[in-house]
């Protein structure tokens, strides 16, 4: 532990130990609840899973999901991750780097504790990809128990199945 303290103030003495690590992680700077209106105009990284891919002609949107919740990530094609993205299957597992940017009025989603911003990538590295999947993850469908038992692993990361075990925790 006082290697860390030790580090952290010669790189920065401004920053705290656990400031000097959340900034220094490998994959992300913050979760995927974490961003709102208050940090339009970072340059963040974020890391998580495909959770929904929308195409919009020229505009790809990627809901991109970890433990914590969700991030809307937008491609355009001034962007160099959308031919990255357009070539990825949901739940492959991707580390963004972008700017966090304000959603119209209009395009605030009150549902998401993220709903107020977006964010433009500007790259991606995948840190896994994922092939067809034998069921879907997003989405609500009830799968016969054998089904669900057998890809255990992918029902684990189901919305309501998550928050069960969050619930329960």
């Amino acid at each position: 532990m006082r290697g860390h303290r030790l580090l952290a103030a010669a790189i920065s003495p401004a920053l705290s130990t656990a400031e000097w690590k959340e900034q220094m992680h490998a994959f992300r700077t913050h979760n995927c609840s974490a961003l709102n209106a208050r940090d339009v105009g970072q340059t963040v990284r974020l890391s998580g899973w495909i959770h929904r891919k929308r195409d919009h002609g020229g505009v790809l949107f990627v809901d991109l999901r970890d433990h914590y919740g969700i991030t809307q990530i937008v491609a355009d094609s001034d962007s160099p991750a959308l031919a990255l993205f357009e070539s990825l299957r949901v739940e492959s597992v991707v580390t963004i780097d972008g700017d966090v940017k304000a959603r119209d009025a209009e395009s605030v989603n009150p549902n998401l504790p993220t709903g107020e911003i977006e964010v433009f990538a500007r790259s991606c590295t995948v840190q896994s990809s994922a092939d067809e999947l034998p069921m879907p993850v997003a989405g609500e469908q009830d799968y016969p128990e054998d089904i669900r038992l057998k890809y255990r692993y992918l029902d684990l990361r189901r919305e309501q199945v998550h928050a069960n075990m969050m619930l329960r925790s």
